[in-house]
């Protein structure tokens, strides 16, 4: 491993300035250059000799260059390199613009390959702007071959990259071939090291489609084999077993403002039958935006306090924890439990306890006098650290080991918008749940719409309940498409709702001005609606990186109406709740996939006023003009997913970190043959061997995932 560790700056033609461009893409040893795949090929493999070559046709040809130089055209005046390249069957002319420094990489006399596209200029066949390659020893890299193109930033360029990775190879024997030789024979793989080689320089098609299927495998099987060992663990845990209240059960439906959908009651169902068991529940309950998660969670952590034991509900940040507080405390008023919430900046209970005095001479509580007297305990996905500490919000401070969190009798954890839960994780609460031998039941919980396939795919390990059907009574959110001539319209749409007491969401894609991308950010959308469209309005501006306690203060105004447009990124697309905002304005819509879009469509319609979604594209072609459509005929979720799905793939739609486990760079969520393959050979290596005593090379790879990506 030494080897493959080996820094690439020590390479050949590596300096202090590329290897800093090439960290900038995650390359910083040899091993990092072996496994950066390419995402796609050029197929510069027909070589054809000049003779054959007529107007519009690409391909190689091999020649000799007879004669190059520079000179400036006389009309814009820019720099042509020509020249002429000769083979036994004829010659023609090649140009290239603004390259000048080409006169001293190519010589007369030497052996090039070029690859482009063929033209006719004055009856003579010519090549402008073609790839080239000096004939050398050894095959080449960038022409007269299948070629890999590869992701780049800063100044690195594609022949750059080729060569490192190229000479990189040479240490591919150091990767030690970690499948079981039984099922690379079984599932007819080739080696490690031939997928490596083959993955990056190719001899032919069917080389690429051999070493994409061993090391997608590789990935998945990694992937499934981690959520394997989670369910064999579990299997082997101890749970409270949780008996269902029934008649308290029904009290509880019964004094809510609403009925139950029928999607609502089975996943209730599933949930409390889970419970039941003296085996760890292990179940993601996936819900479109507004169908009602939080009232089947508060079931479930109902039942858990009516058996006496605790249950902790987890959110991806303070905003949503303190909402999801004052829901769960409205929701059980009638039950007289404790509820504890947890943040950075506030820990407090429902009920007056008296406070204990831990630092100094004020009277307060912290984290570990909530957690203690709570029955149910709200927090960020903080409150589950393995360190124990408590930074209620994942961009603030850790409040210290002397604030270490120690649960009573914990029996459920339930985690919002926070989709993997792992191996350490657990171990944590079972040590921390104040029941030796006991593993918490768990439940995530997610409003990301995923079709049944593919969340099977992603979640091997978990059960899976959905609420597709939305409660009785909400109103459709009208969502329009806003073209540039009909801004002015919309604005004056806008300024009319607002003058009626209601609030605006206004998203844009980036947080500062970008001429490169050329689409809205924050800054600049705040600025023209604060000084140009709105000035009569209380305007503010939200994104990322704010800190906490500016973003709350801001978020709280907007909650309490003090705020009458909220200019945001995406950090408003997941648990804002605001009943009094009925508009979502989105600037440069086509640069959101369709279940983001709709997403921040589901942060305005949640009170009783009608609500709507404006579409802001000055973009409305091909592709994007149908997406945008979509959302426009649609408001559910679940077709949108699977549309966003057919159109722009699942690597688009929820990013390689959707995993949650590896970061797939060739697997595809949609795998699925794959998928089942890697499925099944995981299941039997933990079945005959879950602690991996017969494969040290499984173990050792298994090791370095999760010391990468603590499954969280």
């Amino acid at each position: 491993m030494f080897v493959l560790a080996t820094p690439v700056s020590h390479l050949t033609r590596v300096g202090r300035v590329t290897a800093k461009q090439l960290e900038k893409i995650g390359i910083e040893t040899v091993e990092d250059l072996i496994f950066y795949y390419p995402f796609r090929y050029d197929d510069l493999s027909r070589v054809l000799t000049i003779d054959k070559l007529f107007p519009g046709v690409e391909a190689t040809v091999r020649g000799r260059v007879e004669l190059i130089k520079n000179r400036r055209s006389p009309v814009k005046k820019k720099i042509l390199t020509e020249a002429i390249v000769s083979d036994d069957t004829g010659s023609l002319k090649v140009v290239w613009f603004n390259q000048p420094f080409l006169t001293k990489n190519i010589r007369p006399g030497d052996v090039i390959y070029l690859a482009g596209k063929a033209n006719f200029d004055y009856r003579e066949i010519e090549f402008v702007n073609p790839v080239y390659e000096i004939v050398r020893r050894g095959a080449p890299l960038n022409t007269a071959a299948i070629v890999p193109v590869y992701h780049l930033t800063g100044r690195i360029t594609q022949k750059q990259l080729r060569f490192l990775i190229k000479h990189s190879l040479d240490f591919i024997g150091e990767v030690p071939e970690w499948l079981p030789k039984d099922i690379i024979k079984r599932r007819d793989f080739i080696s490690i090291t031939e997928a490596l080689r083959q993955i990056h320089f190719p001899a032919s098609w069917a080389e690429v489609e051999e070493a994409e299927s061993r090391l997608k495998f590789d990935e998945l099987f990694l992937f499934q084999l981690l959520a394997q060992r989670i369910k064999h663990l579990l299997k082997k845990s101890r749970a409270i077993p949780i008996e269902f209240k029934k008649r308290q059960t029904v009290k509880f439906v019964n004094s809510l403002p609403f009925k139950l959908t029928n999607d609502q009651r089975l996943a209730a169902w599933e949930i409390i039958k889970d419970l039941e068991g003296d085996r760890p529940m292990n179940r993601l309950l996936e819900g479109d935006v507004g169908s009602g998660k939080t009232v089947v969670a508060a079931m479930a952590m109902l039942n858990v306090v009516l058996n006496k034991h605790q249950a902790a509900l987890m959110a991806a940040t303070d905003i949503l924890a303190r909402q999801h507080y004052k829901t769960i405390c409205k929701l059980l008023a009638d039950f007289n439990i404790k509820i504890g919430l947890v943040t950075r900046s506030e820990k407090k209970i429902n009920y007056k306890l008296g406070a204990r005095n831990p630092v100094g001479g004020k009277k307060n509580f912290d984290s570990r006098f909530v957690t203690h007297n709570s029955d149910i305990i709200i927090g960020t996905h903080a409150l589950i650290s393995a360190k124990g500490a408590v930074p209620a919000d994942r961009h603030g401070p850790a409040s210290g080991g002397q604030d270490k969190i120690e649960f009573k009798n914990l029996a459920l954890t339930i985690i919002d918008e926070q989709h993997r839960f792992g191996v350490e994780q657990r171990k944590f609460l079972k040590a921390n749940s104040g029941q030796s031998g006991i593993t918490p039941h768990f439940l995530s919980m997610t409003a990301t719409p995923i079709p049944r396939s593919l969340a099977l795919a992603l979640y091997g390990d978990l059960d899976l309940s959905i609420i597709k059907e939305m409660p009785k009574g909400r109103k459709k959110i009208l969502t329009k498409i806003v073209d540039s001539k009909n801004r002015s319209g919309a604005y004056e749409f806008i300024r009319e709702k607002v003058k009626e007491g209601r609030q605006v969401f206004v998203i844009c894609p980036l947080i500062n001005p970008s001429d490169k991308l050329g689409v809205k950010s924050v800054a600049e959308e705040y600025q023209k609606l604060r000084k140009d469209i709105f000035p009569e309005f209380k305007i503010e501006a939200l994104h990322g990186k704010l800190p906490s306690a500016a973003k709350e203060k801001i978020m709280t105004e907007f909650s309490e109406n003090k705020i009458n447009v909220l200019v945001s990124t995406s950090v408003v697309e997941v648990g804002i709740d605001v009943p009094n905002a009925t508009i979502m304005m989105i600037e440069g819509a086509e640069r959101f996939g369709l279940a983001q879009l709709h997403q921040f469509r589901g942060r305005v319609g949640r009170g009783e006023h009608q609500s709507y979604c404006l579409l802001f594209s000055d973009n409305l072609v091909g592709q994007t003009k149908e997406r945008l459509r979509a959302l426009v005929s649609s408001n559910d979720g679940f077709a949108l997913a699977e549309k966003d799905l057919a159109l722009r793939g699942p690597g688009e739609v929820y990013g390689t970190q959707q995993s949650g486990i590896i970061d797939l760079k060739l697997a595809k969520l949609t795998d699925f043959l794959i998928i089942k393959q890697a499925k099944e050979e995981a299941e039997k290596i933990i079945a005959d061997d879950p602690e991996f005593k017969k494969y040290a090379e499984i173990k050792a790879r298994l090791r370095l995932a999760e010391e990468a990506v603590h499954l969280e």
